[in-house]
């Protein structure tokens, strides 16, 4: 059974960060639906194998659950960590493409190297080169978690 995780954000420019999020980050269109006075209501962007669905922030039930990092003093409570082979290649496009870079490009104690910055509209993007999902890194993990503890 694939039971695949979607992270879901809201913006108040969706159309723009579209835009930003497929040239700086590499991200790819699958689906935008817009409503008749053109608001996003729901993008799906894709990632290799990934997806993030986007959508302009309006009034709804969900959207008084679901604030944008300008509503909330740009604190957030949760974040999207990309997976990628060589880290350095979206470390170089996202500082050309003028994003916040919270995190500089640091190799992890742990595995792998990454980095952390935040979109036009304050989300914050990790990337990273280590993938706890790989067959290798999983089955290390249970030591490394009985060492730390």
């Amino acid at each position: 059974m694939i039971s695949p995780i979607i992270p879901t954000l809201r913006y108040k420019d969706t159309k723009a960060t579209i835009v930003w999020l497929c040239g700086a980050f590499g991200f790819e269109q699958h689906a935008v639906y817009e409503s008749d006075e053109g608001l996003i209501l729901n993008a799906q962007l894709v990632f290799g194998d990934s997806m993030t669905m986007l959508s302009d922030q309006r009034e709804s039930e969900f959207d008084a659950l679901q604030k944008t990092p300008a509503d909330t003093d740009n604190i957030y409570t949760q974040s999207c960590y990309i997976v990628v082979e060589d880290v350095e290649g979206p470390y170089h496009n996202t500082c050309d493409a003028d994003a916040e870079i919270v995190i500089e490009l640091t190799a992890e104690d742990y595995a792998g190297a990454g980095f952390s910055c935040r979109d036009p509209e304050g989300h914050l993007w990790n990337f990273g080169s280590y993938n706890p999902l790989s067959p290798t890194e999983f089955e290390a993990a249970p030591s490394q978690i009985r060492q730390a503890t």
